[in-house]
């Protein structure tokens, strides 16, 4: 099979985003007097969307729906304008859309992020390179729901198995199973390799430029398949 497109994971996969994200939310926690958390273990509260994260950073005697709406509005306002402040691009990722844009690889960016973020923050750190980038609009269509990643491929006009789906979590594993791609998980994010080959990735890339070896034709014998 050969491969035609590529769909990325934003946080955790393309950019290390950890530092912001946490330093938003501590910041939301402070004011409030609430205890605050180690960038370790904001590791485990990114994935599902920022309103989860914030669940999951508050305490539990202030985790009513209310709690957690005024919170993530808070967070939201605090992220929005510090949100690419020590984010930046893992190594090897610029030089791998490179190669795969002079290839003719389509290229998307999916996250779990909210849809305005997830734009301002790829277009912000990668102009003009992916098309289409999609954030959470509906909290029922957040990953491992696999209706945006399907409505990606028909927007690049490809099948759906001719499309890697790259991700650092194990939802990201799922959303690319669920959708019929291949999943390939990334060493570099925030979630460990244990987690990634449990959920079903098909290989686990130890440097962004392994993923070129994916595209050709032998890959199987170039990479561990998981």
């Amino acid at each position: 099979m050969k491969f035609k497109g590529v769909i990325f994971d934003l946080d955790g996969t393309l950019v290390n985003s950890l530092e912001d994200i946490a330093d938003a939310m501590n910041k939301v926690l402070t004011n409030l007097n609430y205890p605050t958390h180690s960038y370790k273990s904001y590791q485990y509260f990114i994935g599902s969307g920022l309103r989860n994260l914030v669940s999951k950073s508050l305490p539990e005697t202030n985790n009513t729906e209310k709690d957690i709406d005024r919170c993530y509005q808070l967070m939201i306002e605090e992220y929005t304008i510090n949100c690419s402040h020590k984010t930046k691009a893992y190594d090897g990722i610029s030089e791998l859309l490179n190669h795969l844009i002079s290839n003719n690889i389509r290229l998307s960016v999916f996250s779990n992020k909210s849809d305005e973020l997830a734009k301002k923050i790829t277009t912000d750190l990668f102009p003009n390179i992916f098309d289409p980038i999609v954030g959470l609009r509906i909290e029922e269509l957040k990953k491992p729901n696999p209706s945006e990643a399907i409505a990606i491929s028909k927007s690049l006009g490809l099948k759906t198995e001719e499309i890697i789906f790259v991700g650092d979590s194990g939802i990201d594993m799922q959303t690319a199973t669920n959708a019929k791609m291949v999943a390939v998980g990334v060493s570099w994010g925030y979630r460990p390799e244990e987690e990634l080959i449990a959920t079903g990735a098909k290989f686990v890339l130890k440097t962004p430029l392994d993923l070129i070896q994916i595209l050709q034709p032998n890959h199987t014998n170039i990479l561990t398949q998981q």
